[in-house]
């Protein structure tokens, strides 16, 4: 049996890139790499989430301590499609980049991971351990394919996790949680001219603002690695016609957590700052719709060690093992690991490119990561023998 071609590697990305997974439809990149690995003697199950939304596993090796590889399915939205140079569902090639939606967000990673696992699998490397391939949905909104996969006990058995997020200047062992947050208000419509005979929506959510913005001065500890919390209002929006008392206005918080300051904090502080406000008129509703918790490991393991070493030896370079205020599908994966496991994110991309118009992914690195994770995986865990 013989490693993959060049040739091979690029057609699967650019197969990849072709399915329009925005947010939704993981279940056609499920049944490309099912069918990809079956091809190879790797059995896939699809896991289904929904009829269009599924996870996907995969496992080589027979023995010893599991490996988690993992990488998303889902891209964002292209957005204005006038402003690419290149159709972003179409890979192109120019001047060594390889463009279109989700070359490093992270398309890339997920087929280098695949492809390795192939590698390894048809050139019989892997002596001791397994691999498993923990292929996601939903890392884009609120990682349900993570969240699924760790409550249905594929995380309990693994000894060391990979996320090839795009990452390939830094390698990252820690990183910040996440939440989303609506506060709603609910009033009454009234001509503006006569505003007694309605209640409007938007004054209580002024307040609300207000208040959680000064009262944020309390989460008040930082964490050496991650740094302080931050909260920002970032969405405001009520009312339809200027001289209309509006009947509902929403706002919503995004929230970067950390391990001193925890999400369930932010829970219970967004509910004394209703108590603050509300009165006899106000109807305010909060609903946390995204709650991913900071991820945070020491970085002083083999594994990163191993990462390290094959940056040097495939990339040409030496990276710094690092943390990062971006979230990642671990938040979800790693809730029942202690600091001393070994994580990290780790793949091709830059992370300037993810969500971008005219995204794209250096050639090199793509194939770079494809050789390095292919000789690094199986390195890695026989070292633990």
């Amino acid at each position: 049996m013989s490693k993959i071609t060049e040739t091979e590697v690029v057609r699967i990305l650019s197969d990849l890139i072709s399915i329009k997974s925005v947010n939704e439809n993981e279940i056609e990149v499920c049944n490309y790499l099912k069918e990809l690995l079956d091809k190879h003697g790797i059995t896939a199950k699809i896991i289904k989430l929904s009829e269009t939304r599924a996870n996907l596993v995969a496992e080589i090796g027979n023995n010893g301590p599991v490996l988690g590889i993992s990488g998303h399915m889902d891209v964002v939205s292209e957005g204005d499609v006038s402003k690419w140079q290149y159709d972003p569902y179409k890979l192109t090639e120019v001047e060594g980049k390889l463009y279109g939606r989700g070359t490093a967000d992270m398309k890339s990673g997920l087929a280098a991971l695949v492809i390795s696992m192939i590698n390894i699998h048809e050139t019989g490397t892997l002596t001791y351990g397994r691999i498993r391939l923990l292929a996601t949905a939903g890392e884009e909104i609120v990682g349900e394919g993570a969240k699924a996969f760790q409550s249905q006990g594929y995380m309990d058995d693994i000894c060391g996790l990979i996320i090839a997020e795009p990452s390939e200047d830094r390698i990252i062992y820690a990183h910040k949680g996440s939440m989303d947050i609506r506060v709603t208000s609910k009033g009454k419509a009234a001509h503006s001219s006569m505003p007694n005979l309605g209640y409007n929506a938007i004054t209580p959510l002024i307040d609300f603002v207000y208040n959680a913005n000064d009262g944020f001065k309390k989460f008040n500890q930082s964490n050496p690695l991650l740094g302080p919390p931050i909260m920002n209002a970032t969405i405001f929006k009520g009312g339809n016609q200027v001289n209309s008392l509006p009947e509902y206005a929403e706002t919503e918080f995004n929230i970067r957590t950390i391990p001193e300051h925890v999400n369930h904090q932010f829970v219970s502080y967004f509910n004394s700052i209703l108590q603050q406000i509300e009165t006899e008129q106000t109807q305010i509703t909060i609903d946390t719709y995204m709650s991913r918790p900071p991820v945070f490991t020491t970085g002083n393991n083999s594994l990163v060690h191993h990462a390290q070493s094959f940056a040097m030896k495939y990339l040409n370079t030496s990276l710094e093992a690092q943390a990062s205020p971006g979230v990642t599908d671990a938040s979800d994966l790693l809730v029942d690991k202690d600091e001393n496991f070994p994580f990290i994110m780790f793949g091709p991309g830059n992370v300037s490119q993810a969500h971008q118009v005219n995204e794209h992914v250096e050639k090199s690195i793509y194939l770079a990561f494809v050789a390095l994770f292919t000789e690094m995986l199986p390195t890695y865990l026989k070292s633990l023998n």
